[in-house]
């Protein structure tokens, strides 16, 4: 069987891959937070027929070898941590994170998860909770009867609101952000939601604004960094490569239809 087939196969499967990663971004192109996957793609073995630098006389060397390539795979997919925009919404509970760092949440099995997305609530306890429910953490619980437009996060992560009877707002809380040797290496569990593994190193916890910290953006949201002109252009190159590797299969298909029809 030629090798060709099975190698276009493979960068079929591979630009597979590319438009599904591709789908996912723009798919969430409006979600708070989200950062683009790019997925990096590596050649497969080769076969060696004659190797450089081997004898060809007693005095001489083969300059260059002979080998042929057995196609694509998908080495790895990474996030990658641009600045998304920031979005001015005016809601008392909501909180973009201006340079490098993630917020922490408590999740229902007792575990910490880490997200870019400030889009938290206020629940009936007066915890700050995300969408999900999940706890920030260090747990904020606004005092009973408070004013809710006296609410206020600084940039360093202060938490302040007034409450009736007093004149001068009351410290509620101390916001911190937690960042990581290598975020790429954060496994994202969906809920925009990333957990620690090995590759991405111990969280290193900090306040906003302070040793390599990003910024509390107090009313302001995060939004997604997928570029959606990128995204379509990346779009139209991987079908033109998929379509490449199909006329590579089909002309395989054809070399091979001539040579089984040698005898006749």
């Amino acid at each position: 069987m030629m090798r060709s087939l099975w190698t276009a196969a493979s960068g079929m499967i591979g630009q597979q891959f590319n438009i599904d990663t591709i789908s996912n971004n723009l798919s969430n192109v409006n979600t708070t937070g989200f950062k683009l996957n790019r997925p990096d793609f590596e050649d497969l073995l080769y076969q060696t027929t004659r190797t450089a630098g081997t004898p060809a006389t007693e005095r001489t060397l083969v300059p260059v070898g002979v080998q042929v390539g057995h196609g694509v795979k998908v080495a790895a997919t990474q996030k990658i941590y641009t600045q998304g925009s920031l979005q001015n919404t005016g809601n008392i509970s909501d909180i973009a994170i201006e340079g490098e760092g993630f917020f922490r949440v408590l999740t229902y099995d007792g575990t910490f998860a880490y997200t870019r997305d400030g889009a938290f609530k206020i629940d009936s306890n007066g915890q700050v909770v995300n969408s999900n429910g999940f706890r920030l953490m260090p747990e904020v619980i606004l005092p009973e009867g408070f004013i809710r437009d006296s609410f206020a996060i600084s940039q360093d992560g202060r938490m302040t609101v007034k409450i009736p009877g007093l004149d001068d707002p009351i410290d509620i809380g101390q916001m911190e952000l937690y960042r990581f040797v290598n975020p790429s290496g954060l496994q994202a569990v969906g809920g925009n939601l990333l957990k620690v593994t090995n590759a991405s190193g111990d969280p290193i916890g900090g306040q906003p604004g302070f040793d390599g910290m990003g910024k509390t953006i107090h009313k302001f949201l995060e939004m997604s960094n997928v570029e959606i002109v990128k995204e379509m252009v990346n779009m139209i190159v991987a079908q033109r490569a998929y379509e490449f590797n199909s006329k590579a299969v089909q002309t395989s298909d054809n070399m091979l239809g001539i040579a089984a029809g040698l005898k006749r």
